[in-house]
C-alpha cells in the first residue's frame, strides 16, 4: 500500500472536529499516526496540547478511537512501559503500544522516564511532536525552543533577546541509546513520515523506537494557520530541522538538501524570531552548520 492509499482508505481514528488550533502541526501529526497504526493500538497522551484538544472529547466520549491514557506529564515512558509488559505477559504482542508527546513532556519533564525505557529496550513507538514550546500553557521555553526565539518565558527586552541557549538535539540524543530505530519526520514530507512511522511501528515489536517530527504552531510562532506546511517546508529546506533515520545503529539522511535555502529565508515570517538581527541568525546557523557537519560524519 502506498503512502497515498494509506491517508486515503485507512479510517481516521481521531474525531472528526476538535479544538486544536487552525493549522496545528501537532493534529495533523495525531491524526496520520494513528490512521497507520489503526484500531488495534493504545496510545498514551501527557498534559498538553493534544491531551486537551485531541483525547479528551466531548459528552463523556473519547476524543480518539483507540484506548488512550492521559499520563503525568513526567511518566509517559515509564506509564507505556508497564502497559507494554502487560499486553506482552498475555501474549498480544500484535498491539501497538504508541506515546505520542509534546517536547516539554519528552525533552525536559518526561526525559528520565523516556531515557530509561529506551535503555531498557522497551517495546513501544514513542513520538515527539516538537513545536519547540509549552504551547498548552501559553508558549513557555522549552529545552527544543531555539536560540532567539520569544516566548512567554524569555521575552524580548532590554535584558535577554529572547532564548539565549541553544536547543537541545533530542533526536541524536536518543539516537545514542541503542534504540531499534530513532528518525526525525516533517508533516511536509508526508511519504517520508509515513514510511517512518510504518517504520518505527515494526521496530517496537523488537525494541524501543522514537520519532521526533517538527510540529509547527501558529498560535505560538505567530504566523499564519494556512502556511504551517511551508513553515514545515522551508524548515527543512534550511537545514534548521534535518531529516534522517538510524535503523539498527545505521545513519541515513532520507531527504538531501543539495541547494539549502537561507535560513533568514525560514525564520523572516516567523515573528517569534521577528527581533532577530543579523548577528543572532549567524549564532543560529551556526549552530545548525556544526549539527549538519555531526551527522555527515555520522552517516559518513
Amino acid at each position: 500500500m502506498s503512502y497515498i492509499d494509506t491517508i486515503a482508505d485507512n479510517k481516521d481514528l481521531v474525531t472528526p472536529g476538535m479544538s486544536a488550533c487552525h493549522g496545528c502541526g501537532g493534529e495533523l501529526i495525531l491524526r496520520r499516526l494513528l490512521k497507520v497504526a489503526g484500531p488495534n493500538t493504545v496510545i498514551c497522551i501527557p498534559p498538553g496540547c493534544m491531551a486537551g484538544a485531541g483525547v479528551v472529547g466531548w459528552s463523556f466520549d473519547n476524543g480518539l478511537k483507540v484506548p488512550v491514557h492521559i499520563t503525568l506529564l513526567d511518566n509517559t515512558a515509564a506509564f507505556l512501559s508497564g502497559v507494554t509488559n502487560i499486553y506482552q505477559r498475555q501474549g498480544r504482542t500484535d498491539v501497538n503500544m504508541v506515546a505520542m508527546a509534546g517536547d516539554g513532556a519528552t525533552a525536559d519533564c518526561g526525559f528520565q522516564s523516556l531515557s530509561g525505557a529506551a535503555e531498557r529496550g522497551e517495546k513501544m513507538l514513542y513520538v515527539c511532536y516538537d513545536n519547540e514550546g509549552y504551547m498548552n500553557t501559553g508558549f513557555q521555553r522549552s529545552s527544543t525552543t531555539n536560540r532567539g526565539s520569544r516566548t512567554s518565558t524569555t521575552p524580548v527586552g532590554s535584558v535577554i533577546p529572547g532564548k539565549p541557549q541553544h536547543s537541545k538535539n533530542l533526536p541524536y540524543i536518543m539516537a545514542m541509546h541503542n534504540a531499534e530505530y530513532v528518525a526525525t519526520a516533517s508533516p511536509a514530507y508526508m511519504k517520508d513520515m509515513i514510511e517512518k512511522i510504518e517504520k518505527g511501528l515494526a521496530a517496537s515489536k523488537n525494541g524501543f523506537a522514537y520519532l521526533h517530527i517538527f510540529s509547527p504552531c501558529p498560535t505560538g510562532w505567530l504566523h499564519g494557520p494556512e502556511v504551517s506546511i511551508d513553515v514545515s517546508r522551508k524548515a527543512v529546506q534550511s537545514d534548521y530541522f534535518q531529516l534522517f533515520e538510524v535503523d539498527k545503529g545505521v545513519w541515513r539522511q532520507t531527504v538531501a538538501n543539495k541547494k539549502p535555502i537561507t535560513l533568514k529565508e525560514f525564520v523572516g515570517p516567523l515573528k517569534k524570531y521577528g527581533h532577530c538581527s543579523d548577528a543572532d541568525i549567524a549564532a543560529l546557523q551556526e549552530n545548525i552548520d556544526a549539527r549538519k557537519s555531526f551527522l555527515q560524519k555520522m552517516i559518513g
